[in-house]
Protein backbone atom coordinates (compact mmCIF):
# COMPACT_ATOMS: atom_id res chain seq x y z
CA UNK A 1 0.00 0.00 0.00
CA UNK A 2 1.63 3.42 -1.26
CA UNK A 3 2.01 5.70 1.87
CA UNK A 4 1.13 8.90 -0.33
CA UNK A 5 -2.64 6.51 -0.30
CA UNK A 6 -2.42 6.94 3.43
CA UNK A 7 -1.34 10.91 3.77
CA UNK A 8 -4.27 11.41 1.96
CA UNK A 9 -6.56 9.60 4.89
CA UNK A 10 -4.62 11.54 7.21
CA UNK A 11 -7.11 12.31 10.23
CA UNK A 12 -8.64 9.06 9.82
CA UNK A 13 -8.06 6.44 12.29
CA UNK A 14 -6.08 3.42 10.63
CA UNK A 15 -5.50 0.15 11.23
CA UNK A 16 -2.02 -0.95 10.51
CA UNK A 17 -0.66 -4.76 9.90
CA UNK A 18 2.60 -6.31 10.17
CA UNK A 19 3.95 -10.07 9.25
CA UNK A 20 7.19 -11.29 8.59
CA UNK A 21 8.88 -14.62 7.95
CA UNK A 22 12.40 -14.34 8.60
CA UNK A 23 13.05 -18.06 7.57
CA UNK A 24 11.92 -20.46 5.05
CA UNK A 25 10.69 -22.79 7.94
CA UNK A 26 8.29 -20.70 9.03
CA UNK A 27 6.69 -19.82 5.73
CA UNK A 28 5.73 -23.92 5.54
CA UNK A 29 4.88 -24.37 9.66
CA UNK A 30 1.97 -22.17 9.38
CA UNK A 31 3.42 -19.36 9.85
CA UNK A 32 3.50 -18.18 6.61
CA UNK A 33 2.46 -14.49 5.45
CA UNK A 34 -0.89 -15.55 4.14
CA UNK A 35 -2.03 -16.69 7.11
CA UNK A 36 -0.88 -14.04 9.13
CA UNK A 37 -2.03 -11.63 7.00
CA UNK A 38 -5.69 -13.43 7.00
CA UNK A 39 -5.09 -12.96 11.20
CA UNK A 40 -4.50 -9.18 10.37
CA UNK A 41 -7.39 -9.02 8.03
CA UNK A 42 -9.92 -10.20 10.99
CA UNK A 43 -8.41 -8.38 13.49
CA UNK A 44 -9.11 -5.79 11.46
CA UNK A 45 -6.27 -4.52 9.88
CA UNK A 46 -6.58 -2.07 6.23
CA UNK A 47 -3.30 -1.58 4.82
CA UNK A 48 -0.66 -4.52 6.04
CA UNK A 49 2.90 -4.36 5.43
CA UNK A 50 5.07 -7.81 5.03
CA UNK A 51 8.59 -8.42 4.56
CA UNK A 52 9.96 -11.76 3.97
CA UNK A 53 12.89 -14.19 3.94
CA UNK A 54 16.29 -12.67 2.21
CA UNK A 55 19.15 -15.00 3.11
CA UNK A 56 21.26 -13.74 5.42
CA UNK A 57 20.05 -10.12 5.04
CA UNK A 58 18.16 -8.97 8.72
CA UNK A 59 16.60 -5.71 6.74
CA UNK A 60 13.22 -4.77 6.66
CA UNK A 61 12.27 -2.20 4.66
CA UNK A 62 8.76 -2.76 4.69
CA UNK A 63 8.96 -2.03 8.67
CA UNK A 64 10.77 0.90 7.88
CA UNK A 65 8.42 2.07 5.74
CA UNK A 66 5.62 1.50 8.46
CA UNK A 67 7.56 3.10 11.37
CA UNK A 68 7.78 6.29 9.17
CA UNK A 69 4.57 6.27 8.28
CA UNK A 70 3.43 5.63 12.33
CA UNK A 71 5.68 8.71 13.58
CA UNK A 72 4.39 10.80 10.82
CA UNK A 73 0.83 10.01 10.94
CA UNK A 74 1.51 10.58 15.35
CA UNK A 75 2.92 13.91 14.37
CA UNK A 76 -0.17 14.93 12.66
CA UNK A 77 -1.77 13.91 15.54
CA UNK A 78 -0.17 15.69 17.81
CA UNK A 79 -0.28 19.23 15.30
CA UNK A 80 -4.11 18.72 15.92
CA UNK A 81 -4.72 17.55 12.30
CA UNK A 82 -5.55 13.30 13.57
CA UNK A 83 -8.49 12.74 16.69
CA UNK A 84 -7.95 9.11 16.99
CA UNK A 85 -4.67 7.07 17.28
CA UNK A 86 -3.84 4.90 14.60
CA UNK A 87 -2.95 0.92 15.97
CA UNK A 88 -0.33 -1.46 14.62
CA UNK A 89 -1.44 -5.10 14.73
CA UNK A 90 1.02 -8.59 14.40
CA UNK A 91 0.44 -11.74 15.14
CA UNK A 92 3.10 -12.44 17.38
CA UNK A 93 5.88 -10.20 19.04
CA UNK A 94 8.18 -11.90 17.41
CA UNK A 95 7.03 -10.60 14.31
CA UNK A 96 8.03 -6.98 15.21
CA UNK A 97 11.03 -7.66 17.62
CA UNK A 98 13.75 -10.74 17.81
CA UNK A 99 14.32 -10.27 21.45
CA UNK A 100 12.24 -9.56 24.83
CA UNK A 101 14.40 -6.01 25.59
CA UNK A 102 13.83 -4.95 21.99
CA UNK A 103 10.71 -5.68 21.72
CA UNK A 104 9.52 -3.59 25.28
CA UNK A 105 11.83 -1.01 24.07
CA UNK A 106 9.25 -0.74 20.41
CA UNK A 107 6.40 -1.08 22.44
CA UNK A 108 7.23 1.69 24.67
CA UNK A 109 8.22 3.76 21.73
CA UNK A 110 5.24 3.44 19.96
CA UNK A 111 3.31 3.46 22.81
CA UNK A 112 4.94 7.16 24.10
CA UNK A 113 3.04 8.59 20.42
CA UNK A 114 0.03 7.27 21.60
CA UNK A 115 -0.26 4.65 19.35
CA UNK A 116 -2.17 1.45 20.27
CA UNK A 117 -0.09 -2.57 19.55
CA UNK A 118 -2.51 -5.28 19.35
CA UNK A 119 -0.68 -8.82 19.51
CA UNK A 120 -3.22 -10.90 18.27
CA UNK A 121 -1.30 -13.95 20.92
CA UNK A 122 -0.78 -11.30 23.77
CA UNK A 123 -3.51 -8.90 23.89
CA UNK A 124 -4.38 -4.77 22.81
CA UNK A 125 -1.52 -2.67 24.82
CA UNK A 126 -2.83 1.14 25.05
CA UNK A 127 -3.08 3.09 28.25
CA UNK A 128 -6.22 1.55 29.42
CA UNK A 129 -5.46 -1.12 32.90
CA UNK A 130 -5.30 -3.96 31.13
CA UNK A 131 -2.72 -3.06 28.32
CA UNK A 132 -0.37 -1.27 31.00
CA UNK A 133 -0.74 -4.78 32.66
CA UNK A 134 0.61 -6.49 29.38
CA UNK A 135 3.43 -3.83 29.11
CA UNK A 136 4.27 -4.32 32.68
CA UNK A 137 4.62 -8.46 32.02
CA UNK A 138 6.50 -7.49 28.27
CA UNK A 139 8.95 -4.99 30.75
CA UNK A 140 9.26 -8.11 33.48
CA UNK A 141 10.55 -10.65 31.03
CA UNK A 142 12.88 -8.10 29.07
CA UNK A 143 14.06 -7.46 32.30
CA UNK A 144 14.93 -11.11 32.96
CA UNK A 145 16.29 -12.01 29.84
CA UNK A 146 18.95 -8.87 30.27
CA UNK A 147 19.75 -10.59 33.87
CA UNK A 148 20.07 -13.88 32.11
CA UNK A 149 22.27 -12.51 29.51
CA UNK A 150 24.61 -10.78 32.27
CA UNK A 151 24.60 -14.04 34.45
CA UNK A 152 25.84 -16.57 31.05
CA UNK A 153 28.49 -13.46 30.70
CA UNK A 154 29.89 -13.60 34.04
CA UNK A 155 29.75 -17.31 33.81
CA UNK A 156 31.40 -17.84 31.00
CA UNK A 157 34.35 -15.11 31.84
CA UNK A 158 34.52 -17.57 34.50
CA UNK A 159 34.94 -20.39 32.89
CA UNK A 160 37.90 -18.49 30.73
CA UNK A 161 39.50 -17.09 33.92
CA UNK A 162 39.96 -21.01 34.26
CA UNK A 163 42.12 -21.47 31.12
CA UNK A 164 45.72 -20.89 30.71
CA UNK A 165 46.73 -17.86 28.75
CA UNK A 166 43.39 -16.04 29.51
CA UNK A 167 43.16 -12.18 29.67
CA UNK A 168 40.50 -10.27 30.73
CA UNK A 169 39.45 -7.27 28.49
CA UNK A 170 40.46 -6.35 24.63
CA UNK A 171 42.89 -8.41 23.55
CA UNK A 172 46.32 -5.86 22.44
CA UNK A 173 46.51 -4.95 19.00
CA UNK A 174 50.37 -5.55 18.93
CA UNK A 175 52.53 -7.41 20.06
CA UNK A 176 55.66 -6.78 22.67
CA UNK A 177 58.27 -6.66 19.66
CA UNK A 178 56.17 -4.98 17.52
CA UNK A 179 56.15 -1.85 19.90
CA UNK A 180 59.87 -2.08 20.98
CA UNK A 181 60.66 -1.81 16.93
CA UNK A 182 58.84 1.21 17.00
CA UNK A 183 60.46 2.58 20.17
CA UNK A 184 64.17 1.97 18.77
CA UNK A 185 63.15 3.42 15.32
CA UNK A 186 61.96 6.80 17.92
CA UNK A 187 65.20 6.46 20.10
CA UNK A 188 67.33 6.18 16.19
CA UNK A 189 65.60 9.62 15.35
CA UNK A 190 62.65 8.77 13.28
CA UNK A 191 59.98 11.37 13.94
CA UNK A 192 56.25 9.58 14.96
CA UNK A 193 55.26 9.97 11.40
CA UNK A 194 57.83 8.51 9.71
CA UNK A 195 57.87 5.48 12.26
CA UNK A 196 53.73 5.50 12.10
CA UNK A 197 54.39 5.07 8.01
CA UNK A 198 57.23 2.02 8.94
CA UNK A 199 55.22 -0.12 11.83
CA UNK A 200 51.22 1.13 11.25
CA UNK A 201 51.28 1.59 14.74
CA UNK A 202 49.64 5.36 15.61
CA UNK A 203 50.89 8.25 16.62
CA UNK A 204 48.50 7.87 19.75
CA UNK A 205 49.32 4.55 20.49
CA UNK A 206 53.47 5.36 19.84
CA UNK A 207 53.20 8.56 22.18
CA UNK A 208 51.07 6.51 24.57
CA UNK A 209 53.53 3.53 24.58
CA UNK A 210 56.70 6.09 25.22
CA UNK A 211 54.96 7.88 27.67
CA UNK A 212 54.38 4.55 29.64
CA UNK A 213 57.96 3.64 29.37
CA UNK A 214 59.58 6.41 30.49
CA UNK A 215 57.09 6.70 33.54
CA UNK A 216 58.34 3.27 33.90
CA UNK A 217 61.76 3.80 34.02
CA UNK A 218 61.89 6.92 36.35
Amino acid sequence: MAISYLQERKGVFMIFGYARVSTPGQARDGNGLEVQERELKLAGASVIYKDSFTGRSMERPEFDKLNTLLSERAMQREEGKQDETDTLVVTKLDRIARTAIEGSKYLDELLSKGISVNVLNMGLLNNTASGKLIQHVMFAFAEFERDLIIQRTQEGKAIARTKPGYRDGRPKKFTKEQLDHAMDLLDSGYSYSQTERRTKISISTLTRERRKRHSTSI
